[in-house]
């Protein structure tokens, strides 16, 4: 059952991806997505330096070998999201839904434990147009833009001295195909239309790695010190562009340079077990050295602060409440994309809980964020979204065999 809902998730992925209104997803691959889960994602997009023996954690890959050998994780999620955009004069709302992931991770000895799974890396997806003027023509330009990439992982993690420092890796295979349309009408001319259509497809195979220190502070208590590090990658990529009007159809095919840069992630975290983590990571992209489309300077470097907590007012007790998680975060982005040489920043607020199923292993995690996109240029749009993200941990003893008397 586990086996086919994974397969089933993983093509409705591949069709579902559009969880964005955005323009600027126009430029470059797009939206970069979220890869935090679960309560990382409650907690201000953290994960870095977090290492949870009940969450499913790729966004630093030594956190694999903290599970326990008997048991078996598995979790998903799904997202829906309001938006708001304005360029001073105009406005537009828009509602939004994508599936975020699906992963699974289990051990392989007591000191080794490997996930795999499936999630975005980028979203592309807008729907826009004006009226134009030129040289007392009259004309209408509409753009739009669908799909996005996908990362499809496996990672494995071990724990190298004393439970206390592990390492790991994620080979990740990168693929997807990003589309933007311009249609140009000339209503004036037996409306007329010129329509270029250009397709961008991706597939490689790229590399990050993580570390992780364990310090304990006392029986109950420790912290935890994260490392990660992305190496630049050349990107296999293919532009596939159509030029359509009543006159001629010009199909061309071109190979040109794209790329990724190289990423760098510290975290840090406070455990008190059964009862508070706190928990802060930095993230930074050298983009200004990543081509696209075989030109080079298009982005900007991208710098990322989150920060979050999560509180449980006692997992003992018996009243409900008092062993749901909860949680709350902040996040702090600069863009890495470039419009006309102008950026934007990113902020956002989380909250969210963890509610426990059956004997408290399993969770159904509940996060609400609020993102403000800042344009440092007034003429740029301003967008604000409410996003709600719902997923299910599942956390059993797949492995455990009973003793008989």
């Amino acid at each position: 059952m586990i086996v086919s809902g994974f397969l089933s998730f993983f093509a409705f992925s591949l069709t579902a991806q559009n969880g964005t209104n955005s323009p600027y997803t126009r430029f470059g691959y797009g939206e970069l997505a979220n890869r935090s889960f679960g309560a990382g994602r409650s907690m201000g997009g953290v994960g870095i330096g977090l290492r949870s023996s009940k969450q499913i954690n790729p966004m630093n890959p030594a956190s694999y070998s903290c599970m326990d050998s008997m048991t078996f994780l598995f979790d998903f999620g799904a997202s829906a999201q309001l938006s708001w955009f304005s360029d001073g004069t105009n406005k537009q709302n828009d509602i939004n839904g994508n599936v975020e992931y699906m992963a699974m991770q289990f051990p392989l000895h007591r000191q080794i434990a490997m996930s795999a799974g499936l999630l975005p890396y980028t979203h592309v997806g807008y729907n826009f147009g004006e009226d134009k003027t030129s040289d007392e023509q009259q004309y209408q330009e509409l753009f739009t833009g669908t799909g996005g990439l996908n990362l499809l992982y496996a990672g494995l993690s071990i724990d190298v001295w004393k439970k206390r420092l592990s390492i790991g890796g994620n080979i990740n295979y990168l693929f997807g195909a990003i589309n933007h349309t311009a249609k140009t009408t000339f209503p004036r001319t037996s409306s007329t239309e010129v329509i270029n259509e250009k397709r961008m497809k991706f597939s490689d195979v790229v590399f990050d790695l993580g570390i992780q220190y364990t310090h304990p502070l006392s029986k109950t208590e420790r912290a935890i010190l994260g490392l990660t590090y992305t190496p630049k990658k050349r990107l296999n990529g293919d532009i596939y562009q159509t030029i359509t009007s009543l006159e001629s159809i010009t199909d061309t095919i071109t190979d040109k340079n794209f790329g990724l840069p190289t990423g760098y992630g510290l975290g840090l975290s406070y455990v008190k077990d059964d009862k508070l983590i706190l928990a802060a990571d930095f993230a930074y992209q050298e983009w200004e050295k990543a081509s696209f489309e075989g030109t080079s300077n298009v982005f900007k470097n991208r710098s990322k602060i989150n920060a979050g907590i999560e509180y449980i007012p006692n997992l003992y007790s018996r009243p409900f409440l008092n062993r749901v998680r909860y949680r709350a975060g902040l996040n702090y982005t600069n863009s890495h994309v470039l419009v006309n040489g102008n950026s934007y920043k990113e902020y956002g607020a989380t909250v969210g809980f963890g509610f426990p199923i059956s004997d408290a292993r399993s969770f159904i995690n509940v996060s609400f964020e609020y993102l403000k996109i800042q344009p440092e240029h007034k003429t740029m749009i301003k967008e604000n979204y409410f996003r709600m993200t719902l997923s299910y941990t599942f956390n059993e003893y797949w492995f455990f065999k009973n003793r008989l008397d």
